[in-house]
């Protein structure tokens, strides 16, 4: 069975853990030469070290997305260690303070999401575009949210940077398709990652949760790190600043 990204350079930022990590493990496993950057370096050394026990290539750097000299660093390793860069599968991202108005979000909770979630997708992209460019690379994909594409209560930093997400995700593919590089995002719902830990610890508010989904249940990595791997294909050949939902329903209830 032929494997879909046999040869090509990944990079994966928020890729030890969660979603980034199962899209890491994915990608390998078709053949993809893997760049895992996170916050925790040794958490992304780690998790490279075991796709490479696993029989796959990869390779592990501490990044800081809020960092552009740090966004391009972490390119030019993955041009250095495997001679370009062909999808980069833009992951990294926190959650909302626990539960926060409006009326009582802070001004330094509101510049830490945005800059991360905002700032370093828009960072990541612009260090990546250029090597792409050199490359051939073909896909983008960034993690936006539901709350990308419909609001909630209590998470206006959250809702605001993932809406942000969407927009730039939208803007950049217009702009990049012209250069042959498709700009996507995956959209998911709930999904049972470490983020969520501290909510699903809490057996009646994992039930609430879990109530509020058509679906039944909360995702998993590794059916988000699917359609991350269907936006980078060549079967997505034509989608173009596409806003691919991952949520089992939710934002039809």
């Amino acid at each position: 069975m032929a494997r879909r990204f046999e040869g090509k350079v990944i990079l994966v930022t928020g890729g030890a853990s969660g979603i980034g990590l199962a899209a890491a493990r994915a990608f390998a496993k078709e053949g993809g030469k893997v760049v895992i950057a996170d916050l925790n370096g040794e958490g992304a050394k780690a998790m490279a070290a075991m796709i490479e026990a696993q029989g796959g290539i990869a390779s592990g750097i501490g990044v800081d997305v809020t960092d552009f000299a740090a966004c391009q660093a972490m390119v030019n390793h993955a041009v250095n260690t495997y001679g370009g860069l062909h999808i980069a599968f833009n992951n990294a991202g926190i959650p909302s303070p626990p539960v926060t108005a409006f009326t009582e979000i802070s001004v330094g909770d509101w510049h830490k999401v945005m800059d991360i979630n905002v700032n370093g997708i828009f960072y990541s992209m612009k260090a990546e575009v250029p090597a792409m460019l050199a490359s051939g690379g073909t896909a983008i994909i960034n993690t936006a949210s539901t709350a990308g594409i419909r609001a909630a209560p209590n998470m206006p930093s959250y809702i605001a940077s993932k809406h942000a997400v969407v927009g730039l995700t939208r803007a950049a593919g217009l702009d990049l398709i012209k250069h042959g590089i498709r700009v996507n995002a995956v959209c998911p719902g709930m999904v049972a990652t470490p983020m969520m830990l501290p909510l699903l610890e809490d057996v009646q508010m994992r039930d609430a949760l879990q109530a509020m989904i058509p679906f039944g249940r909360l995702g998993s990595p590794g059916e988000i790190a699917e359609g991350v791997l269907f936006l980078a294909s060549d079967a997505a050949r034509y989608a173009v600043g596409a806003l691919l939902t991952l949520d089992g329903g939710l934002t039809l209830s």
